[in-house]
């Protein structure tokens, strides 16, 4: 099948303009990395965090070189910790007084087989992927009571389609996809809506690292567009979901995906 080019990168249109938001696992090339970026770009100021201090360290010099060093702030945080956290928030209503849009990003995958699994691989994804977002859901909800926000989760499509050796990665990502729907329930009443994006396949560095090469082949095969997506194009769903144009979405899960039914 022969590949669909990328397509040319969509310049902000103040989609976001004066809004705050915490941005998770937002160092490096990835998703995260993008969001942080695309956020920027619709001028809003964000809290770049990421588990990985001196990967953290580069991307706020590389923002802030960018974009100026009132609209950029970063603090590192293992979504594992309850303690990290709870600072990583209060940093942003210090830093820039209000928190506006949560982006949960932070997520760990790795292959293995359900057999061969140990209870630490099997802990250790769910703890990253689905209890950090929890403890960051939950965190950005008792700061958004009484002013209102967005929260976008980071799931993918493995949460609805079955994959060999992902066992771990897409219980956690099911388990966001439902969260993010309960989530959205409850947090109605403060005026919070809460959604997620499901990517299929958005090629980064980090990921060429982890995954064969003829597994990338394999599912970028799947793909409608016979090529994979750029982070920034899953980053702009996530720009999407945060701005007032999904004003009446809540509790959605959506696919960024031009996977094969």
């Amino acid at each position: 099948m022969t590949g669909v080019e990328s397509p040319a990168y969509v310049p902000g249109h103040g989609l976001l303009q004066s809004r705050t938001a915490v941005i998770t696992a937002a160092a490096g090339a990835g998703i995260g990395g993008a969001t942080a970026r695309r956020f920027l770009e619709e001028g809003a100021r964000v809290l770049i965090s990421d588990a990985h201090a001196r990967r953290l360290k580069e991307c706020e010099a590389e923002l802030t070189g960018e974009f100026g060093g009132e609209s950029v702030a970063a603090v590192p945080c293992d979504v594992t910790d309850e303690r990290q956290v709870g600072a990583l928030f209060d940093a942003a209503l210090e830093e820039h007084g209000r928190l506006d849009v949560v982006v949960n990003n932070a997520g760990l995958g790795g292959t293995s087989a359900l057999v061969d699994m140990t209870d630490e691989q099997w802990s250790r994804v769910l703890d990253v992927t689905l209890n950090g977002t929890f403890r960051c859901t939950r965190a950005a909800l008792r700061r958004m009571r009484q002013s209102g926000g967005v929260i976008v989760n980071n799931a993918s499509v493995l949460g609805w389609r079955a994959q060999a050796g992902q066992a771990h990665y897409a219980a956690a990502k099911a388990g966001v996809m439902a969260l993010t729907r309960c989530a959205a329930l409850e947090a109605v009443e403060y005026g919070v809506r809460v959604n997620a994006v499901a990517p299929s396949l958005a090629m980064h560095p980090h990921l060429a690292k982890v995954t064969s090469p003829e597994l990338l082949e394999e599912l970028t095969a799947r793909e409608a567009f016979g090529r994979y997506a750029e982070p920034w194009e899953v980053a702009n769903v996530i720009v999407f979901l945060a701005s007032g144009y999904s004003s009446y979405l809540t509790g959605e899960v959506v696919s960024v995906s031009s996977q094969h039914a």
